[in-house]
């Protein structure tokens, strides 16, 4: 198979954490282990976080889905954006969330070079439903639509139509299976994630106080509910605010834990974070919801639980924490769910993609 000259596109900085820009980035890494030369384009706020990357600008915040998007909808990142694909002769670009303003809208727009496109929002997308009737003109430049959920697939079915390719999330199994364990002296739950209101950290915090005295949280990543939440959990020693993780410190704090917990309430596309702490081998406690029930089945390769239920939660952890034979039965199902969605797998499934194409 022919190397390619391959271009992937982000809306959001990547001098942030987030699940598109985790994809991005591990993407590109696996295309360039299989020799395609392979360039992402993106928003910074900060260094670029790989060699490989272009950076097209700072980002402004932009409320949506319940979260904020670090987005640069400048025209100097349109610029930039558009040179970058000359400049380095590119002949496909990957544009994910293609309809997000900045460079994947002005890569659509323009087109300069054929167009893989990938969905990943889900549930109610303000951007998408306020916009759809102009945008369902536009998505039509897409050469190839791909989605990453059922649910993604059918927001944007409803909103700009079309036929979408089904992909998933991938992990780099490797990377967090090989971690060092992050050191820990007493059972411990970890949480990672931004700290917003369907990210469920409050239930977990609340849950706490159902739980024994010698149970530890880690609580990674940080948001606009950090300051309150951390006043809601007042001076309970048994719960570590670590902030932001770099991805180092994550695999290790994975790998670590007793069990990983994750209870969001929705808006989840998909569970990468879950597959994340099954390649870890750490079993895993969640808030039950479409995204998370895509990638675990309730009982087998996680516990789910009802979504701010915070007795509900302690009993699951409490549970999992306790019974030993129950935690292995997890991390065995989840170790080779994990093994489903290696990025190296994604990688060959979207090479094909830009194959067509390009035809």
């Amino acid at each position: 198979m022919t190397d390619l000259r391959i271009g992937i596109v982000c809306p959001y900085s990547l001098s942030l954490p987030g699940g598109v820009q985790g994809q991005v980035l591990s993407l590109a890494r696996a295309l360039r282990g299989m020799g395609h030369t392979t360039r992402v384009i993106a928003p910074c706020d900060g260094p670029p976080p790989d060699a490989s990357v272009i950076p097209v600008g700072v980002s402004v915040p932009f409320a949506a889905n319940g979260s904020v998007a670090p987005i640069a909808p400048d025209p100097a990142a349109a610029v930039r954006t558009l040179r970058a694909v000359r400049d380095h002769e590119l002949e496909v670009l990957h544009l994910h969330e293609p309809l997000v303003p900045g460079p994947c809208l002005t890569s659509l727009l323009a087109r300069p070079v054929p167009l893989v496109g990938t969905f990943h929002a889900a549930g109610g997308f303000p951007l998408y439903r306020l916009t759809g009737p102009v945008l369902r003109r536009v998505v039509g430049r897409l050469d190839i639509r791909c989605a990453v959920s059922d649910e993604a697939a059918e927001l944007a079915t409803t909103t700009v139509g079309g036929t979408y390719e089904r992909v998933f999330n991938g992990i780099d199994v490797e990377r967090f299976a090989d971690a060092t364990p992050w050191p820990s002296e007493r059972p411990t739950v970890f949480f990672v994630g931004r700290h917003e209101p369907r990210k469920g950290l409050r239930t977990l915090i609340d849950a706490m106080a159902h739980l024994g005295d010698d149970i530890e949280l880690w609580v990674g990543g940080e948001g606009p509910e950090t300051k309150e939440l951390r006043a809601l959990a007042g001076d309970d020693e048994r719960i570590i605010w670590l902030g932001r993780l770099d991805d180092g410190e994550l695999a290790r704090r994975l790998r670590g834990a007793d069990v990983f917990c994750a209870p969001s309430t929705g808006g989840e596309s998909f569970g990468i974070v879950l597959l994340e702490a099954m390649a870890a081998g750490t079993p895993i406690v969640a808030g039950d919801n479409p995204g998370y029930r895509r990638v675990a089945s309730d009982g087998t390769q996680a516990v789910l639980v009802e979504p701010e239920d915070s007795r509900g939660l302690a009993d699951a952890l409490r549970e999992v924490l306790s019974d030993g034979s129950r935690a292995e039965a997890l991390v065995a199902a989840g170790r080779a769910r994990a093994a489903e969605f290696a990025m190296e797998r994604l990688a060959e499934i979207y090479v094909d993609l830009y194959q067509r194409a390009r035809t």
